[in-house]
């Protein structure tokens, strides 16, 4: 099965076109290139970290964006002007590009690079407009609290 099919869901959603876009770019990385190697972890309930290994690039070399809720990752070596003869190479320096779909409200908070590994912070932040959020329920012998607190509060005690 080489795609799926995601008509009943367009049919009764709003909105879900990404996803179908978020599976189809899924799919076409999973054939790539698996250079350089990294590893994603969740370091707290809203925090996460991309660590890649990129032994012998300087942070000059490297460069992250963010667009369109991708991150991209690229990385490319400037050309030795070296004195020795190379004889072998066992310390892959390619150039690569790697792109990670980042979910909605996904915010990269910075990078740092230390012993070979890169290492990007990212956390979910939450727009209080999507932020669960308690509503006063209304009778017809109580105003709302909102409305007028300290009367309410007061008749509450009396």
């Amino acid at each position: 099965m080489n795609s799926l099919d995601f008509a009943p869901l367009f049919r009764t959603a709003i909105g879900f076109d990404r996803l179908a876009r978020l599976v189809d770019t899924a799919t076409a990385n999973a054939d790539g290139s698996s250079y350089p190697p990294y590893n994603i972890e969740r370091t707290g309930e809203d925090t996460y970290r991309l660590t890649m290994a990129v032994a012998g690039f300087r942070p000059e070399d490297l460069d992250l964006t963010v667009k369109e809720n991708v991150l991209i990752v690229t990385g490319r070596v400037a050309a030795e002007q070296g004195k020795s003869e190379l004889l072998y190479r066992g310390i892959a320096g390619r150039a690569f590009e790697r792109r990670f779909v980042l979910a909605d409200h996904i915010v990269v908070e910075g990078a740092d690079l230390a012993h070979g590994l890169l290492h990007v912070s990212v956390k979910r932040v939450v727009p209080e407009a999507l932020k669960p959020r308690q509503i006063a329920i209304r009778t017809q012998d109580m105003p709302s609290l909102e409305a007028q607190p300290n009367a309410a509060i007061e008749a509450r005690a009396a």
